[in-house]
């Protein structure tokens, strides 16, 4: 056995844990969501060729508010300032509906914190976090 199938093996174990599985459901989430959004941020503000610090002047921000936004593997921006540079770029954030098949794989578990294959949803969380960013047109 693999390090990495005995990994995989063992979240599944812990997913079985209605409480832990939500919580993972929701943090994976959260990182997921944040981490697109802050990607197609700053693929847009290379794309407009910003400098990180031309972007703060525009939101009236402090320059390393951004170099963190952009750089930090720890962050947790407020919506309002996600908005803010999206707005300086052009851009709005929206809200979108999963998919079927991903409603299924996220909300379902939450709601009735269980599911039927908990390696499959810890392989899917997996994959949600690790999607390449679309830049914005």
């Amino acid at each position: 056995m693999t390090k990495h199938t005995a990994f995989w093996d063992d979240l599944a174990r812990d997913l079985e844990d209605p409480e832990f599985l939500r919580e993972y459901v929701a943090e994976s989430m959260r990182i997921a969501t944040i981490d697109a959004i802050v990607n197609a941020l700053d693929a847009a503000r290379e794309a407009a060729g910003l400098s990180k610090a031309e972007l703060a002047r525009a939101i009236q921000a402090e320059p390393a508010t951004i170099r963190r936004l952009f750089s930090s593997d720890k962050m947790n921006p407020t919506l309002g300032t996600l908005a803010e540079v999206a707005a300086a770029l052009g851009l709005r954030i929206t809200v979108e509906p999963l998919g079927k098949d991903e409603r299924a794989q996220v909300t379902g578990p939450l709601l009735e914190g269980r599911v039927a294959d908990p390696k499959k949803l810890a392989k899917h969380l997996d994959a949600m976090r690790t999607r390449k960013p679309k830049v914005p047109a």
